[in-house]
């Protein structure tokens, strides 16, 4: 931005988009968890995908698994 630049003109939002009827938290809901995507990579799917397979379960309960005990593994050695 250039020092002569009013950062409030600097946006990213094209002109024909009109938020002014907008309303602020009209779809917000207090309390609410998110469940984050995690993206893996291919070979750590299939390896996980090939587990749960084996297993019977599904493939976020071998992740959530794993990661359960790589965090206690972390926390032991603090």
């Amino acid at each position: 931005m250039k020092p002569t630049e009013n950062p409030a003109d600097n946006d990213d939002i094209p002109d024909e988009i009109d938020f002014s009827g907008g309303a602020r938290g009209k779809f917000h809901q207090p309390g609410v968890t998110l469940n984050v995507p995690v993206y893996l990579d291919a070979e750590v799917q299939a390896y996980l995908v090939a587990i749960a397979t084996k297993k019977g379960i599904p493939l976020s309960d071998v992740a959530n698994d794993l990661l359960r005990k790589e965090i206690a593994i972390l926390e032991s050695v603090k």
